[in-house]
């Protein structure tokens, strides 16, 4: 069973300014503009044990285990 994703907002790991600049006192992890977006694994599975993901043409399985762990394979 294959879910169907619909985009929803990301939400960044560092507080920035409308600008996408970090928040004075707060330092970029890459030290590259912009910081890395982080997804709940609920937002991903919606439910499911398992997802495919399509990237650049190719398509990876994600699955989450009995233990809690995701797996991604190609």
């Amino acid at each position: 069973m294959q879910a169907s994703l619909t985009s929803a907002p990301l939400r960044r790991t560092a507080s920035a300014d409308p600008a996408g600049a970090p928040v004075s006192g707060e330092a970029s992890s890459s030290g590259a503009q912009g910081a890395t977006a982080a997804l709940d694994s609920s937002v991903l599975l919606q439910g499911h044990k398992t997802v495919a993901i399509s990237h650049n043409g190719s398509v990876y399985r994600l699955q989450a285990t009995k233990l809690g762990k995701l797996i991604l394979t190609k």
